[in-house]
């Protein structure tokens, strides 16, 4: 008989194990699990900020809208997130708990990356809701990564009006824009470009082979990718 201990049905094949009864009933297992994984994440969120503000921007000396090809390790939490837990807004919720978590030392980004922290769990749900949160192979982890950017990406590029002035938050872009908005219009697209590789690349298959690291190391025993380990030593 199938397993029944990590809250999952087997679907046949890997990568399409997915959590039993109703996908909106979340467990306290569930809710306790993305969150101690977005705090860690968020961790190393903030870790990474030191990285990108100091080795990596030796790149805006040459041509900057290559920084987008490391902007995707931000991406990732909304990856481990869904395809842990595997029901709907596991993937923001994870990526939102990292985003605060990571403001916590003090970035010079502020608040704004609880904003960016939203839209880019909001890119990562819509790709596991397109697949009516069936499928958890690396390919769908890698579009959930790669509809990561959209939302994202305006936020950087896109000018915002002044009377955003009085907005908490977004009051700091009132009047001009995302960290980008006087780039020129070609540069934003390439750099949109960077942003879609990050995030098939660094955020998909990073998150995806993540997820498998910690099945392997016995942490997601209660989940689907605990399950799918173990079906396959099974056979």
């Amino acid at each position: 008989t199938t397993p029944r201990t990590s809250g999952a049905t087997l679907d046949g094949r890997a990568g399409r194990l997915r959590a039993t009864g109703q996908l909106t009933s979340w467990r306290t297992v569930d809710l306790l699990t993305i969150t101690f994984l977005g705090a860690a994440l968020g961790i190393v969120f903030w870790g990474w900020g030191q990285l990108y503000n100091g080795p990596i921007t030796a790149l805006k000396i040459g041509y900057a809208p290559a920084m987008g090809l490391f902007a995707g390790m931000w991406f990732i939490a909304g990856i481990v997130g869904g395809l842990v837990v595997r029901r709907p807004g596991a993937a923001l919720f994870c990526e939102v708990v990292a985003a605060v978590v990571s403001m916590i030392p003090g970035t010079e980004w502020g608040a704004t990356v609880l904003i960016a922290g939203i839209l880019q769990g909001l890119g990562a749900e819509a790709a596991f809701a397109l697949f009516g949160y069936k499928r958890f192979g690396v390919g769908v982890a890698m579009l959930a990564g790669v509809l990561a950017v959209p939302l994202e990406w305006g936020f950087e590029v896109v000018a915002f009006p002044a009377s955003w002035a009085d907005i908490p938050v977004l009051g700091a872009f009132a009047g001009g824009g995302g960290w980008y908005a006087a780039w020129p219009l070609a540069d934003k697209f390439a750099y949109a470009g960077f942003l879609v590789v990050s995030g098939a690349v660094l955020a998909g298959v990073g998150g995806w082979a993540l997820t498998r690291a910690l099945a392997r190391a016995g942490a997601l025993a209660a989940f689907p990718p605990g399950q799918e380990l173990r079906e396959r030593r099974a056979v």
